[in-house]
């Protein structure tokens, strides 16, 4: 097997029109492969549904009329796919693949896909009389499927390394969302249905640098309040900050790792303990309260052993100028709720016993094996 051919002229040569489309075909191949095998597949820009109330003159029924916007996506051939503007969607094509269908209130997909378009010959006839086109216009075709053909999305199989665009009759389809269809119009448009939704263009890198040193990453095209973002600065100060973008375009730091290891949260901190590890927490507590688990661990991790407890209390006896005083009990049930009392013993006073207090060590430890009751 061969790999691409790219075209060599010389003096003298005579052009034929395969040397020509050759030098066209080289160019393009080479375009595609960038495309397909740098680049994930879907939506660049645009292409979304939207709607514009209307109402039918016959029957003065509301509906919706859908149309897509202006936009480029790229196939999994590595084809772009151009909508030049708007374009309406045509509710004759929807009927004539879905108007069989009972009535029903489930949302139908709706894919691009491209076509090629010969467009007439321009200029003079050759002298072999050829009058063939001498442009193809690389267009579009909207289809409307049947329900649950969003699924055939995912069944696309990517071709070959070296092979050519993907050109008609070849199909590939692209999700732009979904149609609801009642009463002979359009009722809505949803950009996702039974778990499916259109897929956006990505790229495939190991490696992405900022040149301004700063790299930015968020969840929308352009900062908008209350949306995250993780910025990696590499100024004087080198930090890495996640935080929610503020009216003002600015990151409100929620997480800041500093050059130098620090870290700082504006919230609270949690997480899971790992085999091995040891969580604990301490203070004091007064008879009937309820004792806390460590930061990180979940009343469920210890009821079914995942997370052994290991209690540990200390009575605390107050200090006192005319009478003595003991703990008679000092213990934790199996709800973690302390049980302290005090017997006071005071010289010509009966001896009284009252609630107390402890100072209290809780341990939360996982085996290496994972873990058990102990």
């Amino acid at each position: 097997m061969t790999g691409p051919l790219r075209p060599e002229f010389h003096e003298g040569q005579v052009l034929a029109a395969a040397d020509l489309a050759a030098t066209v075909s080289y160019a393009r191949a080479a375009a595609v492969r960038h495309a397909r095998l740098s680049h994930d597949w879907g939506i660049a820009d645009g292409l979304t549904l939207t709607t514009e109330n209307r109402t039918d003159p016959t029957t003065s029924a509301r509906y919706v009329e859908v149309s897509v916007q202006a936009g480029l996506a790229v196939d999994g051939t590595g084809r772009e796919i151009v909508v030049p503007a708007p374009v309406v969607l045509s509710e004759a094509d929807f009927e004539a693949v879905n108007g069989a269908d009972r009535p029903t209130h489930e949302p139908y997909p709706v894919f691009l896909t491209a076509a090629d378009r010969a467009q007439p010959a321009t200029g003079p006839a050759s002298c072999a009389g050829s009058a063939g086109p001498t442009r193809v216009e690389e267009s579009y075709q909207i289809l409307f499927r049947r329900l649950g053909d969003e699924r055939l999305v995912a069944d696309q199989q990517p071709p070959a390394v070296n092979a050519a665009p993907g050109d008609p009759p070849v199909q590939w389809l692209v999700l732009l969302g979904f149609v609801q269809w009642t009463g002979g119009h359009f009722a809505a448009v949803f950009p996702k249905a039974r778990g499916v939704g259109p897929r956006y263009a990505g790229v495939r890198a190991d490696t992405v640098s900022a040149r301004s040193g700063e790299l930015s990453l968020r969840t929308g095209p352009a900062p908008a309040e209350g949306k995250p973002a993780l910025v990696l600065s590499g100024s004087d100060a080198p930090t890495l900050v996640y935080g929610l973008y503020k009216g003002t375009g600015e990151v409100d730091p929620l997480l800041t790792v500093e050059s130098n290891g620090n870290l700082t949260i504006a919230g609270s901190f949690s997480g899971r303990i790992s085999a091995g590890n040891v969580l604990a927490t301490s203070g004091s507590a007064t008879d009937g309260v309820l004792l806390p688990l460590p930061a990180g661990v979940t009343p469920e991790e210890v009821a079914d052993g995942r997370v052994s407890l290991h209690v540990y209390v200390t009575p605390r006896i107050p200090p006192s100028a005319t009478g003595l005083a003991v703990a008679s009990e000092a213990t934790v049930d199996g709800d973690r709720r302390v049980r302290c009392r005090l017997r006071t013993f005071t010289p010509g006073s009966a001896i009284e016993e009252v609630p107390g207090a402890v100072d209290f060590l809780v341990l939360a430890t996982v085996a290496a094996n994972g873990g058990g009751r102990s």
